[in-house]
């Protein structure tokens, strides 16, 4: 049994907890606001932020829940005396499909689809930080016409509406990601009226926790998982792995020789 923090994505709570529940270890949980996807800058500052502000070797490992998400952990420094454990993941769906080739198959099968998760619909309308939210979630609907309305008028209120939903001109589909465990809140229902009211076809998939309870139970196969030992950052990898340690501060750190010849 270990002591591991959680640092995630507020999306993720249910399916987090619901793992953990069945976890061999011991967790400290925190969540960040759903918002900063939309501004990846912020967001990498904000988790940063809480890994600095940790009580030093109190944790035996940092399990982080975000995936690469628009460069989201692009820069992240693990502290001087933690690792971070951190999914190899494009971004949050390929948690909730359970892997990265089941998120690569489903994605290349299925263009134009906007997934939807119980946590996503859960916090989309939740107060809170939100820097800004560039994919118009939960915008067209008669409920944000209506605030807008008021705040706006009219006229403006249709004008705002159809330039923050121009990002939707992308997709024609909309897919649930449903998990058994929370079956009981309405969430599908609210899924299915978004799709509606866009115009798009409904459809729903069978989420996959397979990922969310490997990465709270350990171990951390290479292929699925990047540890980054205290001090070393993550970037972006353009291959298979999704991210990678910052190649240059590992050839500064091994005295290995960086750059041209």
């Amino acid at each position: 049994m270990v002591f591991m923090k959680v640092l995630a994505c507020e999306v993720f709570f249910r399916e987090i907890c619901h793992c953990a529940a069945r976890s061999p270890n011991l967790f400290d949980f925190e969540y960040l606001s759903q918002g900063y996807h939309d501004n990846p800058l912020i967001g990498v500052q904000k988790i940063q932020e809480s890994l600095d502000a940790l009580e030093p070797g109190r944790f035996d490992a940092i399990l982080i829940g975000y995936g690469l998400c628009n460069n989201m952990l692009n820069g992240l420094r693990a502290p001087a005396d933690t690792k971070l454990i951190v999914p190899r993941a494009h971004d949050c769906i390929t948690f909730f499909l359970g892997s990265r080739e089941r998120y690569s198959s489903f994605f290349l099968d299925n263009p134009g689809t906007y997934y939807y998760t119980t946590g996503w619909l859960e916090h989309r309308e939740r107060g809170g930080e939100r820097p800004e939210r560039k994919q118009g979630a939960g915008l067209g609907t008669q409920m944000e016409y209506d605030k807008l309305a008021t705040q706006y008028g009219e006229e403006n209120a249709k004008y705002l509406l159809e330039v923050m939903n121009g990002w939707t001109a992308n997709y024609d589909r909309g897919v649930f990601i449903d998990f058994e465990f929370s079956r009981h809140l309405p969430c599908k229902e609210t899924a299915r009226q978004i799709c509606v009211d866009r115009g798009w076809k409904y459809e729903e998939i069978e989420g996959d926790l397979s990922l969310f309870q490997q990465w709270l139970d350990g171990p951390w196969p290479e292929e699925d998982y990047l540890v980054v030992e205290g001090g070393q950052r993550i970037v972006p990898s353009y291959e298979d792995g999704v991210i990678q340690i910052d190649p240059v501060q590992e050839g500064l750190s091994t005295g290995a020789p960086v750059g041209g010849a």
